[in-house]
């Protein structure tokens, strides 16, 4: 196994370039970590979004000792994965939208724009194991699209990384479910990160909320001393994630399974 230090400046072009090589290995940013096999990303991991272990056991779908004892038994032999559905405990479906999911989210972090060294470790496997591999272009793709949707709710993003500060307005608008969950954990010392984790939900979920409060005007926005800029139009569909950004998500990991089929 052998670590290349890389020092373009743009991640996109050197994903493209690992997928078309059928590179297989370990890609390391500042935000996360991307994990491919024969160019497809398998896996992906990032400080700011949780694990697929958070979004399983916190939400009580599957629990920590069975994650645990997967784990202990199937790790070593990087195949997590398929010893939860062996096992029974979870269906090979349910597996791959989990995974899929947790893995857009932490891509999300990973392919953030960063001037940190990139390094790629050929042949690292990520201890998951396979389970639903995607094109690199569909992983860039997703990732451009979700910035830009966040910058479209509120171009702002520091509020991504700041601890939730409430701050409320009598002429704030009502919040939805979804929004009083994080309005709940917002103490000024949680970062939507942490508070994502205490839900078990997609960062990227959360961080919609955080944008929508922010413009809103239920948490305070750092450094925020003017007027936002004027974003483009959202399209219609992002209203569907107010209630419940999972919908959305999972139609769209529905229709890439799909086309894969």
């Amino acid at each position: 196994m052998t670590t290349t230090e890389l020092t373009r400046p743009t991640e996109l072009p050197l994903l493209a370039r690992l997928a078309a090589d059928r590179a297989t290995g370990a890609l390391l940013r500042d935000g996360g970590t991307l994990f491919l096999s024969d160019g497809a990303v398998v896996h992906a991991e990032s400080d700011a979004a949780p694990g697929i272990d958070v979004l399983l056991t916190t939400t009580g779908r599957l629990p920590a000792e069975r994650w645990q004892e997967a784990v202990d038994r199937a790790g070593a032999h990087c195949r997590v994965g398929r010893h939860l559905v062996d096992s029974g405990s979870l269906g090979d479906g349910e597996l791959e939208i989990c995974h899929l999911n947790a893995l857009f989210d932490a891509a999300y972090f990973a392919l953030a724009p960063s001037d940190g060294p990139t390094r790629f470790r050929q042949g690292a496997v990520h201890w998951l194991g396979p389970i639903r591999p995607v094109r690199a272009e569909h992983v860039a793709r997703e990732s451009r699209r979700r910035r830009d949707l966040l910058d479209g709710l509120w171009p702002w993003p520091a509020v991504d990384t700041s601890p939730v500060t409430r701050h409320p307005s009598a002429r704030a608008p009502a919040v939805t479910h979804r929004q009083r969950a994080v309005l709940d954990l917002a103490d000024g010392l949680r970062t939507p990160a942490r508070i994502a984790r205490l839900l078990g939900r997609p960062a990227f979920h959360t961080l919609i909320d955080v944008r929508r409060l922010a413009a809103a005007g239920h948490i305070r926005t750092p450094h925020a001393s003017e007027p936002p800029p004027a974003s483009h139009p959202v399209p219609d569909w992002v209203a569907d994630l107010s209630a419940d950004p999972d919908i959305a998500l999972l139609r769209r990991l529905r229709d890439a399974l799909e086309a894969r089929l």
